[in-house]
């Protein structure tokens, strides 16, 4: 007889089978990382433009770090 559909044990089998693809959200860093300092050097000669595409591109990646805190924060709560 098979246990009940209900039964925890199972339900955590189902959810690691699932996740089998890389979690990009940790490579994000990786593509983000790399275009900071490019922005400041290829947009020498337009300091206003340099500016806001590097305020906009950093505060990206303040909010998916804050992303992946709380994510990190509500798992171990949980």
């Amino acid at each position: 007889m098979a246990p009940p559909p209900s039964d925890p044990i199972n339900q955590e089998a189902v959810v690691r089978r699932k996740n089998n693809g890389p979690p990009f959200k940790f490579l994000f860093p990786l593509i983000y990382a790399p275009v900071l300092p490019l922005i400041r050097l290829s947009l020498r000669h337009k300091p206003v433009l340099r500016d806001r595409l590097f305020t906009a591109v950093l505060a990206g990646a303040v909010v998916h770090g804050v992303y992946l805190v709380t994510d990190l924060y509500d798992i171990e709560s949980k």
